[in-house]
């Protein structure tokens, strides 16, 4: 207890003592000067008046400059005076309760414009309001218009009332920095929606790009219509497995003049911008190729001999199956097969007792395309008569897995193929290993091309025309597309 009876007390500077800026800081962080009157320390000041029997009792927070009232006994309508030495401003600098008996003789008090004033305080006892780490908010003070002397139990009776405004604010403290944790998670929670958000459409709009450069390169690598060939329908497939690459497949179907056409189809290895390298010049020297020397199987050794020099083919390599057609004096066309490294076409004809006859046709030696400089490929002729269908594929359809898990294979491609119910036109096999690829998973698919050959029956072989029908799902289209119809 700190009592004073007309004996000076110092009073350190506010704006030099480092003791009260971290006071004023700790003032800031409570952040309770200013806010609504909201009824927490009234009953603080009622019971203090009525345990000591004052007129006036008060609970303030001092600040730099003024001493804001948080709550008043006795003095209705106040709500802030300024900071004038003498009272709570004195009391806020001690640690201890400080009790002035009789103002008027109190040096410092005396001037006080409560006690000069009006309102004439003739007794003042304050206790500092303290935080738990030492910083002095404000205080519980009494205040009477006679003079008067308190006990050392009144005094402590005064401290445990600071005490008890102390642990309110606390406990304010407590809830304000739970609410602002609260609302700092969930601003961090909004930022982190808002960065996967901004992020996610980004990402789309790569994807987009991604996907529109693929859609443009690969339109580069495969015809977008395949031609009308006089007495043969045509029909093709090209599925990607991802609309972000560029795929590794390739076909093609071109004259040579003299009613001669030829035809191939292939598979890269690997996918991008590299395999499209290798496919375009694949595409190209084929088609050289072919001009040139009437063999297939020459037409692929010179593919081999330009991946192999060309130095940003780098190790890839291919396969392909490339055919000739040359129209046969007793209708239909003969077909010479050459392969390297590619896995068998297949042969289909109307069997009365069977439905379907399916024949794999495989060149037997035939080896891969720009892996090896002595690689030598085998060729094979047979007779695409009316009714009859020839289908090529890439190894995406024969690896793909049922919904078993078990890779399709060429058995289960075979037994598919002879099973089927539709006519032998190259529109309704493709229609159908479409529809077969349609009932498999999707995990882990890689790129399918397919390429369908047919001789109408004789029965159809004097129609106005001939139809050319063209399916793709590559990223140029996200459905089937099809039929597109040519007639000669």
């Amino acid at each position: 207890m700190s009592e004073r009876t007309a004996v000076p007390q110092a009073r350190p500077t506010n704006g030099s003592s480092a003791v009260e800026a971290d006071r004023i800081a700790a003032v800031r962080r409570y952040d309770t000067l200013d806010t609504l009157p909201d009824g927490a320390y009234d009953r603080v000041a009622a019971l203090a008046a009525r345990l000591f029997d004052v007129p006036v009792a008060t609970v303030t927070i001092v600040d730099t400059d003024r001493i804001r009232f948080k709550a008043v006994h006795g003095l209705p309508g106040v709500t802030e005076i300024g900071r004038d030495p003498g009272l709570c401003d004195s009391a806020v600098l001690s640690d201890e309760t400080l009790i002035i008996p009789d103002t008027l003789v109190d040096p410092v008090a005396c001037s006080n414009p409560m006690v000069a004033g009006p309102m004439g305080v003739r007794f003042y006892a304050g206790a500092p309001i303290v935080t738990a780490d030492g910083h002095r908010l404000g205080t519980v003070n009494i205040l009477d218009t006679r003079p008067r002397r308190v006990e050392a139990a009144d005094a402590a009776t005064l401290a445990d009332l600071a005490a008890i405004v102390r642990d309110q604010l606390e406990l304010r403290l407590s809830a304000l920095n739970a609410v602002r944790a609260e609302q700092e998670r969930n601003r961090i929670e909004q930022d982190r929606r808002r960065a996967e958000e901004q992020a996610r459409r980004r990402a789309e709009r790569d994807r987009a790009a991604i996907a529109a450069f693929a859609s443009t390169l690969q339109r580069t690598l495969i015809p977008p219509l395949l031609p009308a060939v006089p007495g043969l329908e045509l029909a093709c497939h090209y599925q990607t497995a991802s609309p972000q690459e560029v795929g590794g497949d390739f076909y093609d179907v071109f004259p040579l003049g003299a009613r001669r056409w030829a035809f191939f189809l292939g598979d890269v290895c690997g996918k991008g911008a590299e395999a499209a390298t290798v496919t375009s010049l694949t595409r190209y020297t084929l088609r050289a190729a072919a001009l040139i020397d009437a063999d297939p199987t020459a037409a692929l050794s010179a593919l081999n001999t330009a991946l192999l020099l060309d130095a940003s083919v780098g190790t890839r390599f291919c396969t392909a199956i490339f055919g000739m057609l040359d129209p046969h004096t007793d209708g239909g066309f003969t077909v010479t097969l050459a392969t390297g490294g590619h896995p068998p076409a297949y042969h289909l004809s109307p069997d009365p007792d069977a439905g379907v006859r399916v024949e794999t046709v495989r060149a037997e030696g035939g080896m891969l395309v720009g892996a090896f400089a002595d690689a030598t490929f085998a060729s094979r002729t047979l007779h695409l008569a009316h009714g009859q269908g020839l289908l090529l594929y890439t190894d995406g359809l024969t690896e793909a897995r049922t919904a078993e898990g078990a890779r399709l294979d060429q058995e289960g491609l075979t037994a598919f193929l002879a099973l089927r119910p539709g006519p032998l036109t190259a529109g309704s096999l493709v229609d159908d290993t479409v529809a077969l690829l349609g009932t498999l998973p999707d995990s882990d698919r890689d790129d399918v091309a397919l390429l369908a050959l047919s001789v109408p029956a004789r029965d159809t072989a004097t129609a106005p025309g001939i139809t050319a029908t063209a399916h793709s799902t590559t990223p140029t289209a996200a459905t089937l597309i099809g039929p597109q119809r040519r007639h000669r």
